[in-house]
């Protein structure tokens, strides 16, 4: 069997009990939307809760109960076979398809303990890397006194640094010097749970960096920014020394304020519920991750979600957090439109990413955040991965980190 085809034991375990969990939920919605049809209550109308009754009631248990019997008998069969087979080395493929899946339900792979849940680590072309000084040292040969750490964005993972054959954090170690480091991590947490988690292996890093760093600077794409931001928030809020090391700051279509996206999908949740037969269809929305919905106005913290159902139709709550002033932050937005219009007018985004709140830009001045003229920039003709590997993005990076 080739590597690009070969199915992991802890793959076959995930996917069977993600198919066992996909199949209850299933049934459950299909029960409900029977039991809401067949209430009558009307178009607008608010159904009766409760699940089906009499023989129909049966059936639905019976399925549940078969499939749960299932999932137990294959987590009793594969489970035990995991330490003797071994995982062998992922490949980029397996890679990209768990990095996607982790994006999209990567909190409920977490909270139900699923193998498929990706652990945040540091890699290095895409080896894990232990955060001991000895062990650093033999994974990098010649490490830098400058470090850089590139953080992915959301359903990508670090191999996707890679794009068309260019990859910023190569190039720069080619013409800078730098040392490239890059996050691997849970896209579907909520943000602040993988600020937190960042936060202290960057402490770790840093700490058991083999050589006495100069420079220390972080590169993050998309979802990867706020995570970098909710990272520096609860890094300095404990105390740790990395945040008064940390140089540059760089943003590569980031939504600072939310992706309208997320926002259209609230409002298709919101639509579904207000009809009794479409409002089960509202669960397949609610399945999305916590990672997504907080990219609905760009949580970064804790208070911007605890204690509220996130599936809500609310408006923006969040807690607004600056930008650290001791650190260069700097941001760059696509556009796909080609013309050159300056930055005043209101251009289309990434595809993904509006042009204000990729640069930062709110409507209510205390939400704002200040960077300054010269360290935003748009990139023309470009969609949200174009961000990855055109060569002006990169020139871009190259005249910050050099400080010109």
């Amino acid at each position: 069997m080739s590597k690009a085809s070969r199915v992991y034991p802890t793959d076959l375990l995930g996917l069977s009990r993600l198919a066992i969990d996909g199949t209850l939920r299933l049934t459950d919605l299909i029960e409900i939307m029977h039991h809401n049809i067949t209430a009558g209550p009307g178009i607008f109308g608010t159904p009766e809760p409760g699940a089906t009754s009499g023989i129909t009631g049966l059936v639905y248990n019976a399925v549940r109960a078969v499939t749960g019997l299932v999932g137990t008998e294959i987590d009793t069969i594969l489970t035990p076979l995991i330490p003797m087979l071994g995982d062998g080395r992922p490949t980029p493929e397996r890679d990209a398809v768990l990095s996607a899946l982790n994006g999209v339900i990567g909190d409920y792979l977490a909270a139900t303990h699923n193998p498929l849940a990706i652990t945040m680590r540091f890699r290095r072309k895409g080896e894990p890397l232990t955060l001991e000084t000895p062990a650093l040292g033999a994974a990098i040969p010649h490490p830098s006194r400058k470090l850089v750490v590139l953080v992915h964005g959301l359903c990508m993972s670090d191999r996707q640094w890679t794009r068309k054959g260019h990859n910023h954090g190569t190039a720069l170690a080619r013409d800078l010097g730098y040392t490239p480091i890059d996050l691997h991590y849970n896209g579907g947490l909520h943000i602040s749970t993988n600020g937190r988690a960042f936060a202290a292996l960057i402490e770790d890093l840093l700490d058991q960096w083999p050589v006495p760093l100069e420079e220390f600077s972080i590169v993050a794409h998309s979802l990867g920014g706020l995570v970098a931001r909710s990272a520096y928030h609860y890094g300095a809020a404990a105390g740790y020394r990395w945040p008064r090391r940390l140089g540059r700051l760089i943003f590569l279509g980031t939504p600072h304020h939310g992706a309208l996206l997320e926002r259209v999908g609230n409002w298709v949740d919101f639509i579904l519920e207000q009809n009794p037969c479409t409002s089960p269809f509202a669960r397949l929305g609610k399945i999305r991750s916590a990672g997504i919905t907080d990219l609905r106005y760009g949580n970064l913290l804790d208070e911007d979600w605890e204690g509220r159902d996130r599936f809500d139709h609310s408006g923006d709550l969040r807690r607004p957090v600056p930008l650290p002033a001791n650190v260069q932050c700097c941001a760059i937005a696509g556009t796909t439109e080609r013309q050159h219009a300056g930055l005043s007018c209101g251009l289309p985004g990434d595809g993904l990413v509006s042009v204000s709140s990729a640069l930062g830009r709110h409507h209510e001045p205390g939400r704002s955040l200040a960077i300054a003229d010269t360290r935003q920039w748009i990139g023309y003709g470009m969609n949200h991965l174009d961000l990855l590997n055109r060569p002006a993005v990169y020139r871009k990076i190259l005249h910050w980190l050099t400080g010109n």
